[in-house]
């Protein structure tokens, strides 16, 4: 039987203890900045376009008002063509913030190959939280702090569908009885 490891300033003294407090990751201060700062630059990338697809749909919005002529077929088509390429947009904007953050789990370590970061960074923003994937231990927090930037993002997302449709109703509804 070993003896007990001598503890040093209130932790293990082994070499093993050594290494591991030493590795990437091992503060919980470290997660928390990693996180945060994904989580400022994926909001940041998604409100920028958010705005640019927002400004576009107001050029859009003015084509229509502008012409009278236009059916209430017409003006459906156009909100339906509109929502299909919004939702398009926005499932590759997801999709580069979720390659961010990918990245980082590769980088920092936190997974084993990227196909292993790829699923769980999609898993974790999704907040779907199934794929079975756990990150080395010490990253675990990020894994929490991914699937809070995906609840705001999702959330961004929703409210951008929402205020477009909003936005386009009074065009459908335009000098026809209600």
């Amino acid at each position: 039987m070993a003896p007990p490891e001598p503890i040093l300033n209130g932790q293990r003294g082994s070499e093993q203890a050594k290494k591991d407090r030493g590795k990437k990751g091992g503060d919980p201060l470290e997660n928390w900045t990693w996180g945060l700062l994904l989580i400022a630059l994926t909001i940041t990338m998604h409100g920028a376009g958010v705005i640019l697809m927002a400004l576009v749909g107001v050029s859009i919005r003015a084509r229509i008002e502008s012409r009278n002529h236009l059916t209430l077929r017409h003006v459906a088509a156009i909100q339906i063509g509109l929502i299909g390429a919004v939702g398009l947009l926005l499932a590759a904007l997801h999709g580069v913030e979720a390659a961010i953050w990918v990245a980082a789990y590769w980088w920092l370590g936190a997974l084993n190959s990227p196909t292993d970061a790829i699923l769980y960074s999609v898993d974790s923003i999704s907040t779907l939280g199934a794929s079975g994937l756990p990150l080395e231990r010490h990253w675990q927090l990020m894994g929490a702090l991914e699937a809070m930037d995906g609840m705001l993002l999702f959330g961004i997302s929703t409210a951008y569908i929402f205020a477009m449709m909003q936005a386009y109703w009074p065009l459908m509804t335009r000098g026809r009885p209600h």
